[in-house]
């Protein structure tokens, strides 16, 4: 199998590289932005058409939620245009693509879990262009998996849990925000559920769309970091207990509208590529990692 990566340098592509780096029977070619520009179709058609992966995993992605509000073209061009290219090629050499999405999709005010058949109203230019991006891909190549995902966190880039722990080392409170909620997903378990999907595809799965997948069990980001500093005191990353206050999204202004519920219900992948929801309590084990 041979695997082509774009967005090598984010959360999801670090773990990737280090996950097939120690499979030797996947080649995979993992590609930056300073190697891949993937907005760029003609760049894109002469890599894949050159390297003929039988996978492709669109890793890379536009991710600064504000500053979409004001970076609308780039973030399109990024989440849609890029997507579509790398799908265009995929299809004209009969290869695959994954590509990775978001909760963004949704307006964050159901009641209960989202599932793959709710309605997407994305509330903000980020989950705009992703939504766009995932059409973009279903539209230009049959042969995809489009993962929906949610609050990820890893070792590698920022995320919520490095900023947490950045906080904890100058304050003994923090607020944070109590009424928004979702599975924290760790990286190396999306990297991890990304192979798994690409293998079954080899071995011949047609079962393409829209999959959610992201860490169990729900939580508020304010549980959330509890946890975080729960963590952080047993494996002596913190001295002392850091109080975390329950602040409301109102309390904490920001120009992109966050989801209120981004839970999404993962039992779609559990049936079709027997993929259970990613354990971020298990992954927080290791949280000397997120320094």
């Amino acid at each position: 199998m041979k695997v082509l990566i774009a967005g090598k340098n984010g959360q999801v592509g670090s773990c990737l590289v280090s996950q097939l780096s120690d499979m030797p029977t996947i080649d995979f070619l993992a590609l930056g932005r300073e190697d891949l520009d993937i907005t760029d179709a003609e760049q894109v058609n002469k890599i894949v058409n050159e390297y003929k992966p039988s996978i492709i995993i669109n890793a890379a992605a536009y991710t600064s939620v504000d500053k979409a509000e004001s970076e609308v073209e780039l973030a399109d061009a990024i989440n849609n245009l890029g997507p579509k290219n790398l799908a265009k090629a995929a299809a004209q050499i009969n290869a695959a693509i994954i590509h990775i999405s978001t909760d963004y999709v949704f307006a964050g005010d159901k009641e209960g879990l989202y599932t793959e058949a709710d309605e997407v109203n994305p509330q903000g230019v980020y989950g705009q262009t992703k939504l766009a991006g995932e059409q973009s891909v279903a539209q230009e190549c049959t042969a995809h998996i489009i993962l929906r995902t949610a609050w990820v966190f890893s070792e590698f880039g920022n995320n919520f849990v490095k900023t947490m722990l950045r906080l904890a080392q100058t304050r003994n409170s923090i607020g944070v925000v109590g009424d928004q909620f979702g599975g924290p997903t760790y990286a190396g378990d999306i990297a991890k559920a990304l192979i798994n999907i690409a293998q079954q595809l080899k071995q011949g799965s047609t079962k393409f769309g829209v999959y959610n997948y992201s860490g169990y069990p729900h939580v508020s980001w304010q549980e959330f970091a509890e946890q975080i500093f729960e963590s952080a005191l047993t494996h002596n990353i913190i001295g002392s207990p850091i109080m975390v206050n329950a602040i409301t999204t109102a309390d904490y202004p920001t120009p992109a509208k966050r989801p209120a519920n981004s839970k999404l219900d993962c039992s779609k992948i559990a049936t079709d590529f027997s993929i259970p929801p990613g354990d971020w309590q298990n992954a927080l084990n290791n949280i000397q990692k997120y320094q």
